[in-house]
């Protein structure tokens, strides 16, 4: 088990290196001109060279700032939401048929009202990552508190433990792999809801560069952007890997 886990990250990056290998391989082929596709070289000099820019680390900063706040609003709604209606009949009540009727939707095409509501600056962007990103943590918050073993309650409420702190003590640690599986999944979601947004409408961040770009046909600051804020999601998914690794010791799954 133990070498299955140390060869792992390098099984899963074989696929990464071959996707570069290729691509660096096309650009040198001749088939296509470096307008079309710049080398994987020069893609990673000209990242090189924007980190030393104010500009471009401003613009890496607010789309951090844009995605932490709405991933973080999305934890607390989804968490929140999720246990009340694990543990509330009259949460379920009320949850469960506003995720049936919104969950299908793609949250991208409330943009334009969430703009129409809050403005071209962060407002709008922040509610568009809390809109998608907070489904999928409530739906692994509900599933996990719906999947506690009873025995689990009816021991704590045995053992002289406060119903008021049931959910807090018991229920939330209980269900904590579903809710950090889903984190992770609402995290993925955020990157690439932040980056859309910006893209759309924005003067600033990471995606309103690759656009300047694109309409510019500066096409190595095209996959500048793109490279970046892969970069990011990897960096981010890393952090939050260890963070679950931290939160679920003592798990099966997790020894």
């Amino acid at each position: 088990m133990k070498t299955v886990r140390r060869i792992s990250p390098f099984i899963g990056a074989l696929p990464i290196v071959l996707i570069l290998a290729a691509w660096q391989g096309l650009a040198m082929s001749g088939r296509v001109t470096e307008n079309q596709l710049p080398s994987l070289y020069a893609v990673v000099m000209r990242l090189l060279e924007q980190l030393a820019s104010p500009v471009f680390l401003s613009d890496v900063g607010i789309t951090l700032f844009r995605l932490f706040v709405g991933f973080f609003i999305a934890l607390v709604l989804g968490v929140g939401l999720g246990m009340a209606a694990a543990r509330s009949k009259v949460g379920a009540a009320v949850v469960v048929p506003v995720v049936r009727v919104l969950g299908p939707i793609p949250k991208v095409a409330l943009y334009p009202a969430f703009i129409l509501l809050l403005g071209f600056d962060h407002s709008s962007k922040i509610a568009l990552v809390v809109a998608d990103a907070a489904f999928p943590i409530l739906l692994a918050t509900l599933h996990g508190a719906r999947s506690v073993e009873p025995k689990l309650i009816w021991s704590a409420l045995a053992a002289g433990t406060p119903r008021s702190r049931i959910v807090t003590s018991i229920v939330l640690p209980a269900a904590m792999p579903s809710i950090l599986t889903g984190c992770r999944i609402g995290l993925v979601i955020s990157c690439v809801v932040v980056f859309l947004a910006e893209m759309i409408t924005s003067t600033d961040g990471l995606g309103h560069q690759l656009v300047i770009a694109s309409r510019s046909f500066i096409t190595v600051d095209m996959f500048v952007a793109l490279v970046a804020i892969s970069l990011l999601g990897l960096v981010l998914n890393f952090l939050l890997g260890r963070a679950r690794r931290f939160f679920l010791r003592g798990f099966p799954e997790e020894s």
